[in-house]
């Protein structure tokens, strides 16, 4: 087993990995203590986190197994990680270490809502997950909370997902593509899937016989790689939105859920205007265009975690 550490005073702007991790961006990570997202906390906390990191093209050519926890401030603490390979390529992708924080905020509008925010969740991050369970996830988010979300990828992974050895503990990979499209609707619906398990399933499917992959969705410009990405069966708009903004990079994204647009009714009625393609595009401008997803997700938790 490998051990190391980043400093965070190092990087360009703070970091936060509790806000990170447990913000409704990822259901990936397992908080050690059996936690994750059973309750909201306004900032910090030293608690391990756990996962299998899928391969990522050009940082990982395998499956690793990783836990991380920070300790200190979002401005000079430490992230600790144990891994079996050097992980610090991996925190850099995984949580956007590269960004720099304070630019980006910088560059978004001021607006009085975003600035209570990114005061109350300084140091919170972007994050990178791998494409094909980012999109999974977010097919079983539709009428969900979180922690229920973030409870069904945990039961997929360790009912089908391989295990993964780190100083003699098991970790569960997240199931490849051919293993859930082996998968029956009913066995998926065992894990408490409901509705969601069709879904799963022909998803992972398509991606198994090589009909699409959403990887491609790269590759295009934002609108077209929404459009790209709703062939999967059980994704549209919003879902779409999602796996562009928290895996594919695209950080203009506004992923248009009940929360924010409770925040298009009350703070920003002039973006409402009758489709998610015109709804989305004014709040983008609303939020500065270029990085309104990081604006979004701010608002977002701000608000779930009763902010306002």
């Amino acid at each position: 087993m490998e051990r190391g550490a980043v400093d965070i005073g190092s990087l360009a702007g703070p970091f936060d990995l509790q806000s990170t991790v447990e913000s409704g961006q990822s259901y990936l990570w397992n908080r050690a203590d059996g936690g994750t997202y059973d309750e909201l906390h306004a900032q910090g906390g030293d608690d391990w986190y756990e996962t299998v990191v899928d391969p990522i093209p050009n940082v990982s050519d395998e499956r690793v197994p990783l836990r991380v926890r920070q300790t200190g401030s979002v401005h000079d603490g430490t992230l600790h990680w144990e891994s079996t390979t050097d992980a610090v390529p991996l925190l850099e992708h995984l949580f956007r270490l590269d960004d720099d924080l304070d630019a980006i905020l910088d560059a978004t509008p001021d607006l009085p809502l975003l600035e209570r925010a990114y005061e109350r969740y300084e140091g919170m991050r972007l994050t990178r997950d791998p494409v094909f369970p980012c999109l999974i996830s977010f097919i079983c988010s539709a009428q969900m909370r979180v922690a229920r979300i973030h409870g069904m990828q945990r039961r997929l992974r360790e009912t089908y997902g391989d295990a993964v050895e780190l100083d003699g503990e098991s970790y569960h990979a997240f199931p490849t593509p051919d293993q859930l499209a082996a998968r029956t609707e009913s066995e998926l619906r065992d894990l408490a899937l409901g509705y969601r398990a069709p879904y799963v399933q022909r998803t992972a499917e398509m991606v198994a016989s090589g009909e699409a992959h959403p990887a491609e969705a790269a590759d295009l410009q934002y609108e077209a790689a929404r459009e790209s990405l709703t062939r999967f069966v059980g994704v549209g708009d919003k879902v779409a939105d999602c796996v562009l903004l928290f895996s594919l990079g695209f950080l203009e994204a506004v992923p248009l859920d009940t929360w924010i647009q409770t925040t298009i009714e009350e703070y920003y009625p002039d973006c409402e205007r009758g489709t998610y393609a015109e709804t989305s595009r004014a709040i983008r401008e609303q939020f500065g265009g270029e990085f309104a997803g990081y604006a979004q997700t701010y608002v977002f938790y701000y608000l779930r975690a009763g902010g306002e």
